[in-house]
């Protein structure tokens, strides 16, 4: 309470009220005061606090400038303290050396609670922390303003342009509301456009569909090469008539369908990668194909398990080391072996790394197939902790010299 000065109620140059709360009491700490059921009133620089009455007419009152609140927090009341009132605690910096005179110059406690006996408004949380982070106080009044008094500015509760400041705990969860807010607003906006974007996507699978019926059909004047070239470009786009298993009756012919479009797709890329890909690089490419039909992993690999049955151009292999691929049916290891061989001998040694960049395939592969031409005698491995190298086999050159 040794922050609170007598002062006169008048509004002071540049003072603006903003609001007015009745049956207020105050404490000094945890203290009751004997200052109980009086009037409080929040203005741009101070809170005032006296009888009723007392403040409009101009009498003295207390006064606590909002300079010296550090930060302010709302005190709820236990949840078996049945009729006690609200606070709100205002924390305090230290009394000014010139401060006026108040009702105590000395007190054991650094903060005061505000107690309203007839409800806390949640606006006055709203309107304190608003004018405190404005701080009104710094500005100095503009020539010849006149000050109008309390019962005339009630109205007035416009406050100037916002500056955002350090207020104590209640200045930054504002800042952090406001931060959050922002975001909700951009995440809306954009679902807004991720909306129009799946509405557009369904309007062109709906159309890639009738395009589809009709070139089965065989409906125009479209030669075969065109068909295939078509049916080729909307693939490419992601938007062909997917294989899904609600088309389909049983399992075995949604499975074998969806193996033949695997074969149809898949045929040429996997050529242009050297004859194999790994099933994790083609469950990628399948899916961004498909669009808006996923396809699960375990669909992918029963569907690839039936490549070889139904005599389609790819099939599914797995190597030793558990590594599965699809590759091309014609795919020669032999053919594979030889052209390691011969990086080989150019290079003198090779790492899956070496070998992935020089042929343009993934790492994987790349040690795949070194391993391949190992277990064909055509390689020697140097696994040290520097890396797994493979050499030429040069047993097999003393063998043919001999």
């Amino acid at each position: 309470m040794n922050r609170f000065e007598y002062a006169d109620s008048r509004f002071m140059p540049n003072e603006v009220y903003v609001r007015r709360d009745m049956v207020v009491r105050l404490y000094d700490g945890d203290t009751k005061t004997n200052f109980e059921n009086g009037e409080l009133i929040l203005t741009s620089h101070r809170i005032l606090w006296g009888r009723p009455g007392d403040i409009p007419r101009g009498n003295t009152c207390l006064s606590l400038s909002l300079r010296h609140i550090v930060f302010f927090e709302e005190e709820n009341p236990g949840p078996f303290s049945f009729g006690r009132s609200k606070k709100i605690v205002l924390h305090l910096s230290e009394p000014a050396v010139d401060k006026m005179p108040g009702p105590t110059d000395n007190s054991l406690y650094n903060y005061v609670k505000l107690s309203f006996k007839e409800g806390l408004d949640p606006n006055f949380i709203t309107q304190l922390s608003d004018t405190i982070m404005r701080q009104m106080w710094e500005f100095a009044p503009a020539p010849g303003l006149i000050v109008p008094n309390v019962r005339d500015n009630q109205e007035n509760t416009k406050l100037p342009t916002r500056i955002k400041t350090r207020t104590g705990i209640i200045g930054i969860e504002r800042s952090l509301q406001e931060k959050q807010k922002e975001t909700d607003e951009s995440i809306s906006l954009a679902f807004q456009d991720l909306t129009k974007l799946m509405d557009m996507a369904k309007d062109m699978v709906a159309i890639s569909k009738t395009i589809s019926a009709k070139i089965r059909a065989r409906q125009g004047d479209i030669t075969e090469d065109e068909t295939v070239r078509f049916k080729a470009y909307l693939m490419s786009l992601g938007i062909d008539d997917p294989v899904t298993r609600d088309a389909y009756k049983s399992s075995n012919e949604y499975l074998e369908q969806l193996a033949k479009q695997l074969a149809y797709i898949l045929e040429e890329p996997i050529k242009e990668v050297g004859g194999m890909m790994t099933l994790t690089d083609v469950y990628c490419r399948v899916n961004r194909a498909r669009g808006l039909e996923l396809l699960s992993p375990e669909d992918l690999l029963h569907a690839s398990r039936q490549l070889a049955p139904l005599g389609l151009p790819i099939v599914l292999r797995s190597f030793d080391s558990g590594v599965m691929v699809l590759q091309i049916r014609s795919h020669d290891d032999n053919a594979v072996v030889d052209r390691i061989t011969e990086l080989l001998k150019e290079k003198g040694f090779m790492t899956a790394e070496d070998l992935a960049q020089s042929e343009g395939i993934s790492v994987l592969l790349a040690r795949e197939r070194l391993l391949v031409t190992e277990k064909h005698g055509k390689a020697c491995r140097d696994d040290s902790i520097e890396a797994l190298r493979f050499y030429p086999n040069l047993f097999l050159e003393e063998i043919s010299s001999e």
